[in-house]
């Protein structure tokens, strides 16, 4: 088994550390991440400049460039055969609703998904301070459910699987459940300041997130303590309104 590893927030990333401790067991690892913090830049691609991949090790590079750039590189240049899975991750933070449309983590293996290959983005659904804390207490589980995640015999065509780990200890997880996406809300989230010279500036970022949906929503199941595993596909098509176009659609 051939698994390529990459994330966004960089190759010097604890959660980087952590998914190649939990892997290291299941095949030939190959590591392909960005030299630096890449959060949020979602599913992009560097155009307007050359990008430079450092070796730094035997089946392991770093990239100045996106978490899509990576994987992207590592599948048509770096590496000698194609991976037989991309798995995404950990993530410092969750990864749930709307997470994923910003996600540089879901964003790598939603490209490996593109370039034909069965890929998991992984998340760990609590602060970064709780993360260092629990991340090495959690690897036994994660490692059980990947095992069992890429020897699947089929998962359905386009899709990826988006796991967010909840903010306790390994042995306090009370299982997996299947999700779908919960909706997310959030308020405060621009702050207003001013830079050294005195210019008005904005910062994205911090605020208060308020979530919503139904009892199998994403963000239910990380609240119970279980794992969530939450299916996504490439197709972005509303299939209900479109099987139901006839109610308001005429061509003109």
């Amino acid at each position: 088994m051939r698994i390529l590893l990459s994330n966004d927030d960089g190759i010097l990333a604890r959660g980087l550390g952590v998914l190649e401790t939990t892997c290291e067991p299941l095949g030939e690892l190959t590591v392909v991440a960005p030299d630096r913090e890449q959060s949020a830049t979602s599913h992009s691609l560097t155009l307007h400049h050359p990008l430079r991949p450092v070796r730094l090790g035997e089946r392991r590079w770093q990239v100045d460039g996106t978490p899509t750039d990576c994987v992207l590189l590592a599948v048509e240049a770096l590496m000698e055969t194609r991976p037989d899975v991309v798995i995404s991750g950990i993530n410092h933070g969750p990864n749930m609703g709307e997470d994923v449309l910003y996600s540089g983590t879901v964003a790598a293996a939603m490209e490996g998904l593109a370039l034909g290959i069965p890929a998991i983005a992984v998340s760990f659904g609590g602060s970064v301070l709780r993360a260092d804390a629990l991340l090495d207490t959690q690897v036994p589980v994660l490692r059980q459910l990947l095992q069992h995640l890429i020897t699947l015999p089929s998962l359905p065509p386009d899709t990826l699987l988006n796991v967010n780990l909840p903010p306790v200890p390994g042995d306090a997880i009370k299982g997996v459940r299947l999700t779908r996406l919960g909706r997310r809300a959030f308020s405060d989230s621009i702050t207003k300041m001013k830079d050294p010279w005195g210019r008005d500036i904005v910062w994205i970022g911090g605020g208060s997130v308020e979530w919503s949906g139904g009892d199998d929503a994403d963000f239910r199941a990380l609240r119970d303590g279980y794992i969530s595993v939450t299916p996504l596909h490439l197709d972005l098509t509303h299939r209900d309104v479109f099987d139901t176009a006839n109610h308001w659609w005429r061509a003109p």
